[in-house]
């Protein structure tokens, strides 16, 4: 364990590639508090420490490379918890770097990330590209990214993001929730099925399981059509992201996945959660509804390498 009383001597040893595991309390809850001083760069990262100090339900590690005053910092899985080498939604890295063009050196260790393995990385920061592509090289790692539009709620960006300038958020009229057709509830792990076979990073067995464990640990919301089945449902995953929803197709049309991302946001706002989403840049519905859900779009991007040995 590292405690604040040790912060000279991890300062003084200037080991660049070498990486330290926080794992006091209070140790973690200051490396929340600096994070925040980096938003919305270091959102990921910050959104999965913050669910770290929040009970840890998916066993994650923050690695560091030097204590208090880090430059790189990468949130991962315990190495037991990884042991399917083609499960990249178990083999997920969240990092945020102070030099992301200077962290190559870092991101390369093998105790750091196990570039033998399926696996994905996560990020704010597209600046990182430059540095994964030249170790995907290196590592002989097929990679394909993918960027996305990333949005907070705007209760969130104003505790979060105090300096942000304010945005003119335009309001759509949202159509009124029929409460005699739809009920508002929660998934179960009997709906991660459904929840799997309309997420776009999703379909498949793996992420399946992936979807079983969010559904386990973390809020949701869903609406119940007149059979009691969901037909609408919002999902966060363990970086604390609103990272699943949507709405079935024959429901469509209505503004029903607006009233099922309000649902899951308050419970989040009443737990001081961080309340953030992505979505694809051409997802014009999302977009508007973003708007309605007074959403903030982020000045950085939302990043994703889904890395594949050759």
């Amino acid at each position: 364990m590292f405690y604040p009383g040790f912060s000279l001597f991890l300062v003084e040893a200037e080991v660049p590639a070498k990486m330290f595991r926080l794992q006091d309390p209070q140790v973690l809850q200051m490396l929340e508090k600096s994070l925040r001083k980096f938003l919305p760069e270091s959102l990921k990262v910050y959104g999965t420490v913050f669910h770290m100090n929040q009970g840890n339900p998916f066993n994650l590690k923050a690695l560091v490379d030097k204590w208090p005053d880090f430059n790189v910092v990468v949130t991962r899985p315990q190495e037991e918890d990884m042991r399917d080498d083609f499960d990249h939604y178990t083999n997920t890295y969240q990092i945020y770097s102070k030099d992301p063009k200077n962290c190559q050196e870092i991101l390369g260790r093998s105790d750091v990330i196990n570039w033998k393995q399926h696996l994905q990385i996560q990020s704010s920061q597209s600046s990182l590209n430059e540095a994964i592509q030249k170790l995907a090289v290196i590592k002989q790692v097929q990679v394909k990214q993918t960027q996305c539009i990333l949005y907070m709620e705007s209760k969130t960006a104003r505790r979060l993001l105090p300096s942000l300038p304010e945005t003119n958020i335009k309001f759509s009229k949202v159509k009124a929730l029929n409460k005699d057709m739809f009920q508002i509830s929660s998934l179960n792990v009997a709906h991660a099925a459904l929840v799997n076979e309309f997420w776009h990073f999703g379909g498949n067995e793996r992420s399946q399981r992936f979807i079983e464990r969010c559904i386990q640990n973390f809020p949701t919301s869903c609406l119940l059509g007149p059979e009691g089945n969901p037909v609408s449902w919002g999902l966060m995953d363990q970086t604390g992201e609103m990272r699943m929803g949507a709405t079935i197709p024959e429901y469509r049309g209505q503004g029903l996945i607006f009233y099922a991302m309000s649902a899951v946001f308050e419970i989040l706002g009443k737990r001081g959660f961080p309340i953030y989403y992505h979505t694809d840049k051409a997802n014009n519905i999302i977009q508007k509804v973003s708007d309605n859900l007074s959403c903030i779009l982020m000045p950085c991007d939302w990043n994703q390498w889904k890395c594949v040995p050759l």
